[in-house]
């Protein structure tokens, strides 16, 4: 007989010990438990069965906590020696990003890298109604560009001479194409906004000396033509991407303008094709001209290098999280006339996916989202606000209200805690119909331009279930200068400092803030602003100060964790009859939180004591607000009633006294108006900002017999 090894002793020794423990423990042994299995119904087997098949499954695919890419709870660093400088944390040292990868360092380089890394795979592409996209290839888009380019200086174009070219155009292929055209060659793109107006195109045009613009519709041409009829001008070519007759081509003549189609510009460059001249980093990429709220445009001269330095920003911040590759699809509808958009492009050009335009017409972009099934959308707050009021308007009895509001606050919890879903049970229940009105694979969202509403960004972020963020800034630091970062799913503030620039915060001393107390106007430094005004000096001196700080007439503070929230503006302050000085954003900030209130204009001046408003009602929130109040009609009777009137001054002045404002920053009286400000009725920039000196002009009337009613 086999002689047993230590081993064999000690394992029986651990045997004996283990059935001691269990009989102590009262815990029957294996055989014992066998034996009751066995002797169950074959149901209750069953139901054990599935009890741990599901317990298995959760465990192998419970949601994990996305880990932060740096602390939470201090997100930025305070510079040395100067206090009142931050910068990003998840910079190494105090050195500006300048770029993300070293072979994309101008925005000719990030279509290049773009397109070795896609493999050439589908880069832009279009739809017409009821059909599916149309995609051009990367070499197609690179081909096509060095068509249009290549026609561009053999009309006499050049990066030392004559090389502004204008493009007028609503999103599309051609727009990026026509772009790409002026950075293969190192020319310069200035982009014109279709609700300028006829004043500010003539001006763009003048103040640039555009010879060259590039259309897509026949109106616009026509807009441009009538712009220029009978003036001295430096247009001399306009080229249209769609179809036109030979009557165009002779009011062009008779403005001194030749006429030409994009498809016969192509084959000009393709039968005098030119080798690309790349630009470096310093050169000239385009010309934003800012809409402003008053006076005449100002052009921001923006080169390949801040543009570069905001896109490398923007995906150090994602890059564990949210990377982008060449399988992502971007929706474009935002104006590629803005930086936000095309700073975005950017981002997805330089991987390698793809970019989908909408068909032209908003009222037409859920349908291309649900045909596209973006990865990547991009949103104002302005569509935020819709989308929120159209899903709580189709929840039209309590329960449904309660449901929607209890899902996203067990959403909102999951995400504080670092996870981000969209296969949960409130998902498949609740939100599901919402993420697909998106297309249903959307992975990542930032939103900016304007102010969010907390309450509408918090329920939206749970009911997407993706990685959503907000950003701040403005044209002349590129696009954005602040974004939240990944795990902090807070609302109310805008973030830290990107990795690309420094932000400090400056004295302003007549609104009492102080940068000692971290509040002051926001500026902004680094390789993300722009290099000042085209042919503006003046304008130039008073938004860059001479240590190279952008101003942004924004009031910020700090947060304790390092991130800064927008509570005030600068720039439209003014002066009430008794000396204070009145923030009128500040004020209207507040009031907008009212239910009833979907915009307002708060008005005053250094002739009156008090403020005074213009208030649109909310068309949807309007009629079940009004009902608790006992009011009721028809929006346009209940917009004329003294009652709700009152009702809705006293809610705002209710917020007024929540959000800390002083009795001399609180309305006196208001007027309700049924029509919204908007771009088309020149009352909002097409950035959607308000424009004061026009509002002020359009509710004159209305402005003074709010005075005279308080004077009587």
């Amino acid at each position: 007989m086999k002689a047993r090894t230590p081993h064999s002793k000690a394992t029986d020794v651990m045997q004996m010990q283990a059935q001691e423990l269990l009989r102590q423990l009262q815990i029957p042994e294996l055989e014992d438990v066998c034996q009751y299995m066995h002797s169950l119904p074959a149901n209750i087997l069953m139901g054990v069965g599935a009890l741990a098949a599901l317990t298995t499954y959760w465990y192998a695919t419970r949601p994990k906590a996305l880990k932060p890419p740096c602390d939470l709870n201090m997100q930025s660093v305070a510079m040395t020696g100067d206090g009142y400088v931050r910068r990003s944390i998840l910079n190494n040292n105090d050195e500006h990003m300048t770029h993300y990868y070293s072979d994309a360092r101008t925005m000719y380089e990030v279509f290049l890298r773009g397109m070795r890394v896609s493999i050439d795979r589908p880069c832009l592409g279009s739809r017409k109604p009821n059909q599916p996209y149309k995609w051009l290839s990367y070499r197609e888009v690179a081909e096509k560009a060095e068509c249009i380019g290549s026609a561009l200086l053999h009309r006499g174009h050049s990066q030392t001479g004559d090389k502004h070219i204008g493009i007028f155009s609503q999103n599309r292929p051609e727009w990026t194409i026509s772009e790409l055209a002026c950075y293969t060659y190192s020319l310069v793109c200035v982009p014109l906004y279709d609700t300028l107006g006829l004043e500010a195109i003539e001006y763009i045009i003048d103040q640039a000396a555009i010879s060259t613009v590039i259309c897509d519709l026949v109106d616009k041409v026509r807009l441009i033509l009538d712009c220029v009829s009978g003036k001295e001008h430096t247009l001399k070519t306009i080229v249209v991407m769609e179809d036109f007759d030979k009557e165009l081509v002779a009011c062009g003549q008779q403005s001194g303008i030749e006429i030409l189609s994009l498809k016969d510009v192509e084959a000009v460059g393709k039968a005098h094709h030119q080798q690309p001249l790349p630009p470096t980093p310093d050169d000239l990429a385009l010309i934003c001209f800012t809409s402003g709220t008053t006076g005449n445009p100002k052009g921001g001269m923006l080169t390949h290098g801040n543009v570069i330095a905001n896109c490398a920003a923007f995906i150090k911040i994602t890059e564990v999280h949210c990377m982008l590759n060449l399988h992502d699809i971007h929706m474009s509808y935002l104006p590629l006339a803005h930086m936000f958009e095309r700073v975005v492009e950017g981002v997805i050009l330089v991987h390698g996916a793809r970019i989908g335009y909408f068909q032209g017409d908003i009222r037409l972009l859920m349908d291309d989202l649900k045909t596209l099934q973006p990865t990547v959308f991009p949103v104002v707050p302005r569509l935020l606000n819709r989308m929120f009021d159209k899903i709580f308007g189709q929840a039209n009895t309590p329960l449904k209200r309660w449901l929607l509001v209890f899902a996203s606050r067990r959403k909102h919890a999951e995400m504080m805690n670092g996870v981000v879903r969209k296969d949960s049970l409130w998902d498949k229940l609740i939100f599901q119909k919402v993420q697909n009105s998106l297309g249903g694979r959307v992975r990542l969202m930032i939103t900016g331009a304007a102010p969010v509403s907390p309450t509408v960004l918090t329920f939206l972020r749970a009911a997407l279930g993706c990685q959503f963020y907000e950003g701040y800034g403005q044209t002349e630091c590129t696009a954005g200068c602040t974004m939240s970062v990944p795990g902090d799913w807070t609302a109310g503030h805008v973030g830290a400092p990107l990795p690309c620039n420094y932000v400090k915060l400056a004295d302003v001393t007549e609104m009492n803030y102080f940068a000692a107390n971290g509040e002051g106007e926001v500026c902004v430094k680094g390789p993300n602003v722009f290099k000042g005004y085209l042919n503006d000096p003046e304008k130039t001196k008073e938004a860059l100060d001479q240590d190279g700080w952008l101003h942004t007439g924004d009031i910020g503070k700090w947060l304790p964790n390092g991130i800064l929230k927008i509570v005030d503006r600068k720039k439209h302050i003014f002066k009430l009859a008794q000396g204070e000085y009145i923030a009128p954003e500040k004020v209207e900030n507040i009031y907008i939180r009212s239910d009833p209130v979907a915009q307002i204009f708060v008005h005053g001046d250094s002739l009156q004591a008090c403020l005074v408003g213009i208030v649109v009602p909310d068309p949807d929130f309007l009629p079940g607000w009004a009902k608790k109040k006992g009011i009721e009609g028809s929006y346009l009777e209940m917009c004329a009633s003294k009652e709700l009137k009152n009702a809705i001054l006293e809610d705002i002045l209710r917020l007024g006294k929540e959000g800390g404002l002083k009795s001399f920053e609180q309305v006196r009286d208001i007027s309700l108006h049924t029509e919204m400000f908007s771009v088309q009725n020149g009352l909002l920039t097409p950035t959607l900002k308000a424009k004061r000196t026009d509002l002020r002009s359009h509710f004159q009337e209305q402005i003074d017999l709010l005075y005279a009613k308080i004077k009587m």
